[in-house]
């Protein structure tokens, strides 16, 4: 028998940290308990800073594997991981000045944040999982709080209906998810994404072992992957689910979980499903051409997300629809299988992180004071709410693409990992897509700036809120005019990724 050894127990540092704070806050919610909400509040956000200052100090360590294989430790990983705790941390911090959140019956009570470390923590475990078991649980972790988090608004039909259909969709796309793994697993007799490998080297060798099998495991288990990121045609669920929950939660899922989600599936696929060729680039495994498959995926997610949105009236079901097309922008990454694609799914994730959560947080800035998501309340708010309006077209214009936003340079990036690659299709389809979104998205600015309210009476957001939007656009502008130090990490991680 395998003991743990402290070098192992060495390397999860940052998720011991968070499991001591999810423990200490139990704790304190239990002594406390109506009086609990603020001291929860802190001692999260100190947990996460905690975790996330052991990261930085992992990040310079080899790649390394643990516990006979279940978890990896690498910059990859690492780096997935930083942008899970920034949007943990600016979900709890928005939270605690969301009159939505406070004013609910169980606003004294600190639960509602200790979810949020709870589907952290699953978000760390499954960003280093090897072990398709691992994977799977890591995976339920983190879906296990969200449900709850999006039905967390007791008084609100809307987010209880929200969270039933999310737990419906969710069980759906798990079984889908362990029925692919079961049958990897007994196709390859291994449950390591390394033993799957070796599987499918046997594969292309021996014609008589079951190839019809293999597709079909892999089409399940990627079902559950599609679903955590809203990808085509699993993402029925997220328009609801992101009206329904409460907003800042919205933000958390479409943020955090589906940047978790992608670096999972960009593991799984080029750990298990490809092999390193070159320094620069990977060879696709299998019998099914899976780098297609995800192509095509790509561009009728983006295709779908971006003309639906079109017609969408309320700002919340606009970027959820926006978070679809943009799941679709990342994938372009995967299927070019090079270190250039990965480095470009690396930026684009934390860019995506930056604006995404502030064109939410603009929302909740608007909400705070009795404007609903409404676009039609958007009218003449360049003039009503100045500072909010500015902010929101700046993450609205980086989310289209257009320079000199972080955004623009995202795109770029990935469109130039297709061309590399020579996959020409699918950059026009993302071009033209770009200019699909301009259409909605400019037009929200055009409502806030150039068309007249009724009521014409200024509106005075919270003041921290107002300065986390702010703090929100610098990196959102800056990232678009300097961006080398954040791609070179980017860079360092794609580069060892996989060795």
């Amino acid at each position: 028998m395998k003991f743990i050894s402290p070098q192992e127990l060495g390397s999860i540092i940052p998720e011991l940290i968070l499991v001591a704070t999810l423990i200490v806050g139990i704790v304190l919610d239990l002594i406390l308990r109506d009086r609990s909400r603020a001291a929860v509040a802190v001692i999260s956000l100190l947990g996460l800073v905690g975790a996330f200052f052991a990261d930085l100090y992992a990040i310079a360590e080899p790649a390394h594997s643990m516990f006979s294989g279940m978890l990896i430790r690498d910059e990859f990983a690492v780096a997935l991981q930083v942008v899970a705790l920034m949007a943990a941390a600016l979900t709890i911090l928005i939270s605690a000045w969301t009159a939505e959140v406070s004013q609910q019956l169980t606003a004294g009570k600190g639960e509602y944040y200790l979810m949020i470390i709870g589907a952290t923590i699953g978000m760390f475990f499954l960003l280093g999982s090897t072990n398709l078991l691992m994977l799977y649980l890591s995976m339920e972790l983190l879906s296990l709080p969200s449900y709850l988090l999006v039905g967390w608004l007791k008084r609100s039909r809307r987010s209880t209906e929200a969270g039933i259909k999310y737990i419906v969709y969710g069980a759906g796309a798990s079984c889908s998810m362990i029925y692919g793994i079961s049958l990897l697993y007994g196709l390859s007799g291994s449950l390591q994404l390394s033993g799957i490998n070796d599987y499918l080297i046997r594969l292309a060798a021996q014609p008589d072992l079951p190839k019809s099998t293999f597709v079909l495991a892999l089409i399940f288990t990627l079902a559950g992957f599609f679903f955590k990121i809203a990808a085509f045609p699993l993402f029925q669920w997220a328009p609801d689910v992101y009206e329904g929950a409460p907003t800042p939660i919205t933000a958390f899922l479409a943020v955090g979980s589906k940047a978790v989600g992608m670096g999972a599936m960009v593991r799984f696929l080029f750990f298990g499903m490809a092999s390193r060729v070159t320094e620069d680039l990977f060879a696709a495994l299998g019998v099914m051409n899976w780098p297609l498959f995800i192509a095509i995926i790509s561009a009728l997610t983006m295709t779908v997300g971006n003309f639906v949105a079109l017609a969408q009236t309320n700002a919340k079901r606009m970027l959820a629809y926006s978070s679809i097309a943009h799941a679709g922008y990342i994938l372009m990454g995967i299927p070019v299988l090079s270190v250039l694609g990965i480095q470009a799914i690396l930026f684009y994730l934390l860019v995506y992180l930056i604006m995404n959560l502030g064109a939410f947080l603009s929302v909740i800035v608007l909400e705070n004071r009795g404007i609903s998501p409404d676009m039609k309340n958007y009218t003449g708010l360049g003039a009503r709410a100045p500072s909010v309006a500015v902010a929101f077209s700046v993450f609205l214009f980086s989310l289209t693409g257009i320079p000199p936003l972080a955004g623009f340079i995202g795109k770029v990036y990935l469109f130039a990992a297709l061309i590399k690659g020579g996959i020409y299709w699918l950059a026009v389809i993302g071009v033209l897509n770009s200019v699909v979104s301009l259409y909605y998205y400019a037009g929200v600015v055009k409502r806030m700036f150039f068309d007249r309210a009724a009521d014409e009476t200024h509106i005075e957001s919270v003041p921290v809120l107002r300065v986390v939007l702010w703090i929100l656009v610098i990196p959102t502008v800056f990232l678009g005019i300097y961006w080398k130090p954040v791609m070179d990490i980017a860079h360092t991680a794609a580069s060892t990724f996989g060795l």
